[in-house]
């Protein structure tokens, strides 16, 4: 077959060789199979890659989802020990009525320990979101075992006594001496109780401000 022989014009297309002819159709074929491609199939392959991502995304969050729910038990019994030991914890903080005999408990701690004291002065209280600090300024005299059991006595009280800036300095007191050896060093330090808000208190302490007045 000579191809140099063969009218290209689409005229005399019915009397190409049929090699010429089915090469063309294939041409032709595969141009608008190209152009369908193009057209419409790229956009839903497109669309199709977007649904499969959301596809991932959803199980992804299904199965977060679901490992949750199935220690939702779990959850619930972390939550109720967790009430439970908010629970404790309140039940160590006294109410108004039983801070006088707290006051009481801190100060015969001290003198249990051998301490003598110079300042034992209960402060303002500051009310915090559902319980209230008081703090009480203390002046001991005694020794480094002393003060030792006067801090450990106050971490074994029942209720949450907590001890801050503490300063030990020596003794600098015109005592006589045999007092001195006795009590040869002067502690300081800000002890703080807690006690709970009752509902009144609280509902008083959640209102807001008013705005000071310019």
């Amino acid at each position: 077959m000579n191809l140099s022989e063969i009218s290209w014009d689409l005229e005399y297309a019915g009397s190409w060789p049929l090699p010429v002819k089915a090469f063309v159709i294939v041409m032709l074929c595969g141009t608008l199979i190209g152009f369908w491609y193009y057209l419409d199939t790229a956009d839903q392959l497109a669309q199709l890659a977007t649904e499969e991502a959301k596809e991932t995304e959803l199980r992804a969050s299904f199965e977060h989802k679901q490992r949750k729910a199935a220690s939702l038990d779990e959850y619930r019994e972390q939550l109720a020990e967790i009430e439970r030991t908010f629970g404790d914890l309140l039940r160590q903080l006294p109410n108004k009525t039983q801070v006088p005999e707290l006051l009481v408990d801190v100060s015969q701690t001290g003198l249990a320990s051998g301490l003598e004291f110079e300042l034992f002065k209960p402060g303002s209280e500051t009310v915090r979101d559902f319980y209230a600090e008081l703090p009480i300024e203390v002046r001991v005299l005694g020794r480094y075992t002393d003060f030792g059991a006067f801090v450990s006595g106050l971490a074994s009280l029942p209720r949450i006594v907590t001890v801050h800036n503490v300063k030990i300095l020596p003794n600098g007191g015109k005592e006589p001496a045999g007092r001195n050896e006795r009590f040869p060093l002067v502690m300081t330090a800000l002890v703080r109780t807690y006690r709970y808000l009752d509902d009144g208190e609280m509902a008083a302490a959640s209102k807001p401000r008013p705005a000071p007045k310019r």
